[in-house]
């Protein structure tokens, strides 16, 4: 099939992916009283005495946000807002698909960090939760950095924490059949934006004591000339050894190699300077940084990517619908590193020791234990955390 030449001919059938269903009928006087006016006056003097009253009576309790600028849209870069909305649709169908959670497409227009996290902010009572989507970096760290310190709900960027949180899970099953503990190994990340910067963040929160994040310009070090503040924060903590040069310098004799940056970047030479048995990632879509048979000829291990045709797909919707339903569930306020963890580790769980082997280190987008599992580990941490308000 043409997946690109049928989803246009399907999108101008469906005329959108989400529409809005009322959850109570109005079909005579009393009904119409009850729903609205004079009868629902009373809620909203309820909640105007008690703000938390407004998780109870409203459909906020489940509803969450997705927001975008259209400046990062999957990899097809900076297209505006509008243009990003088919994208922001579908994510709102895998949340309620995969979550059953109630999600609303929001395209913004501006680029101005101040400007969209004030529109945001101003919206956010309606909400329980924010997922940021498809925001370029830099501009999408300080997005959620500030927005994280003014909502009193959770802001999850899902291109940096849910990619990281499916990586971490994947680990978390490759050194199982390596035998090599994440906290021993080596990484290399190549691609140093928002999901490179927030995988490295995460695996170290894991145990990864050693790390290099490369760009196009090469490997990133403390003190590396023009690099952008999150580039220059994320150097003052990897790269130990301050190693310089390519990516083909700095791959030799590490156990893990990250990709989400580019086609091709990766060779089997390059596979071959690895320590033995090394995990590759290669996530790069549609094509990744290398071929997963080429990989497997070069000696990796094991091999994942972000396609669905091959073994091992790096899928996001392994993590954000189960995050959000378990921070939901809880009222979260934030989702804090506990949270992603006890999520990765979730999602490792559901490949038993029976069933692990290379070309199966993580659960299939489709199998029904993720939602409950995963949202469960998250309202747990949540509640340990004290992030948790019910």
């Amino acid at each position: 099939m043409d997946y690109r030449k049928e989803s246009l001919k399907l999108h101008s059938q469906w005329k959108g992916k989400v529409e809005v269903i009322a959850r109570t009928k109005v079909d005579n006087k009393d009904a119409l009283s009850l729903a609205y006016t004079p009868g629902v006056a009373e809620p909203c003097l309820a909640i105007q005495k008690d703000y938390n009253k407004s998780w109870e009576l409203t459909r906020r309790w489940n509803m969450v946000a997705v927001i975008t600028d259209g400046s990062a849209v999957l990899g097809l870069g900076d297209i505006g807002p509008e243009a990003g909305m088919p994208v922001m649709e579908g994510k709102c169908v895998l949340f309620k698909e995969f979550g059953d959670v109630d999600a609303f497409p929001l395209c913004v227009r501006t680029k101005d960090v101040d400007e969209f996290v004030q529109t945001v902010y101003n919206i956010s009572g309606s909400f329980g939760g924010i997922n940021l989507e498809d925001i370029a970096a830099p501009r999408c760290f300080e997005i959620e950095d500030k927005l994280k310190k003014i909502c009193d709900i959770p802001v999850f960027h899902d291109d940096q924490h849910g990619t990281a949180v499916v990586v971490s899970a994947a680990l978390i099953n490759a050194s199982k059949i390596t035998g090599k503990p994440i906290k021993e190994c080596k990484a290399v990340i190549n691609g140093s934006g928002a999901a490179g910067i927030a995988i490295a963040k995460l695996l170290m929160t894991l145990g990864l004591n050693d790390v290099i994040l490369c760009d196009r310009t090469g490997a990133i070090y403390n003190g590396r000339e023009n690099l952008n503040s999150s580039k220059a924060e994320i150097a003052e903590i990897t790269n130990i050894g301050k190693a310089k040069g390519s990516l083909k310098d700095v791959i030799a004799g590490t156990d893990i190699f990250i990709g989400v940056s580019a086609p091709g970047v990766l060779t089997e030479d390059m596979i071959k300077t690895m320590n033995p048995n090394p995990t590759v990632l290669a996530m790069a879509n549609p094509t990744p940084e290398i071929m997963p048979d080429a990989a497997k000829k070069a000696g990796a291990r094991i091999v994942g990517t972000g396609r669905s045709d091959f073994p091992n797909q790096i899928n996001n919707v392994l993590a954000f619908p189960g995050i959000f339903r378990g921070a939901l569930d809880v009222r979260a306020s934030s989702i804090t590193e506990n949270m992603k963890i006890a999520a990765a580790y979730a999602i490792a769980s559901l490949v038993s020791a029976e069933e692990l082997n290379e070309e199966y280190i993580l659960p299939f987008a489709f199998d029904k234990r993720i939602k409950n599992t995963v949202a469960q580990a998250v309202a747990q941490a949540a509640k340990k955390d004290g992030a948790a308000k019910i």
